[in-house]
């Protein structure tokens, strides 16, 4: 989707409502992902004997899947320790990967929580560019708002008129204030000013948007650490959160992603995009088992309400093609 589409699906879908259940629309959104590891399941397990073949041809298709090849590992030597030699079906399989994921996820499902001491809680956004890093700002702001927050967005991503407009848009759907300059303008002087602003009014959450080009990484890491040095002159502690925004459909991509990021600040969480357009939602799992950092939401469409806290149990069993246990489905 290009920029001027997204502008357009932030004005049009802002205020779509929405019927389905959270688990439902989760399960469809990955539906791509769990069909690919579902089939493969009851492809190899059809009252089959667990043994070395069987598990072999597991850990290849979860390694297929984008889990990775130490999340495959270990989910396959979970299963084994328990049932190797026995004779099981494809739906024990999945009930039993389902529940070594979730022990794996449980760890880094933390929702991202306001300090009210400090105002405005001052959020870092960051992320390369395609991966939905303003429009997930958008939705926060959204929810914030929603909350009876008081709400500023800056549009530091200044290097892109739609990013800008874009964002307009969602602080005008979301009762928030946008600070934005003309393109081009100094995003560390933007962040500043809009720091300022934010703590004058007495504003609860400033929300940071920031540019995300890979293409040169020397750029980037000068002017990512310019934005935060800039804001710790007035909070020796902000930011107070620094979310990487991921895109699920560049699977073992994102991985790099989280490593380049890491290099240039201190990432505290994970926002997930985009899971409904892919089929390899395995790469969350890989993430936690490898860098542990708190998964704060996921994203399974362009929706206003789509972005919601990220629960370890519900998206293992969607993984696995399973159904929600707490709906007793």
């Amino acid at each position: 989707m290009n920029d001027e589409s997204q502008i357009e699906s932030a004005a049009d879908e802002a205020g779509e409502p929405r019927r389905r259940g959270w688990f439902q629309r989760l399960r469809d959104g990955l539906t791509r992902s769990s069909r690919k590891i579902s089939d493969g399941i009851s492809g190899i397990f059809t009252r089959r004997r667990l043994d070395d073949e069987a598990l072999e041809e597991l850990e290849e298709l979860l390694i297929a899947a984008d889990l990775g090849p130490a999340t495959a590992a270990r989910l396959t030597e979970a299963l084994a320790s328990s049932r190797f030699g026995k004779e099981v079906t494809d739906e024990e399989v999945k009930a039993a990967l389902a529940a070594e994921v979730e022990r794996i996820l449980d760890p880094v499902a933390r929702p991202l929580v306001i300090d009210g001491g400090a105002r405005p809680f001052t959020v870092l956004v960051v992320g390369v560019n395609g991966t939905g890093k303003t429009t997930t700002i958008g939705k926060l702001a959204n929810q914030w708002t929603g909350e009876g927050r008081r709400v500023t967005i800056a549009a530091g991503d200044t290097f892109r008129a739609a990013a800008i407009e874009q964002l307009k848009v969602w602080g005008e759907r979301a009762g928030a204030r946008v600070i934005a300059r003309e393109t081009g303008a100094d995003a560390a002087g933007l962040a500043y000013d809009a720091l300022a602003a934010a703590r004058r009014e007495g504003d609860d959450v400033l929300l940071i948007d920031t540019a995300g080009r890979l293409q040169n990484k020397e750029n980037l890491m000068a002017e990512l650490a310019k934005i935060v040095r800039v804001l710790k002159k007035q909070d020796e502690r902000a930011p107070h959160a620094i979310l990487l925004v991921l895109d699920a459909t560049t699977g073992q991509n994102a991985r790099s992603q989280v490593e380049v990021f890491r290099s240039i600040v201190d990432i505290s969480g994970l926002v997930v995009t985009k899971l409904d357009g892919s089929a390899k939602g395995g790469i969350l799992v890989a993430l936690a088992g490898e860098f542990a950092l708190p998964v704060h939401a996921i994203g399974v469409g362009e929706g206003i309400d789509d972005l919601r806290p990220f629960a370890a149990d519900q998206f293992a069993r969607s993984l696995m093609g399973l159904g929600d246990l707490r709906a007793g489905a």
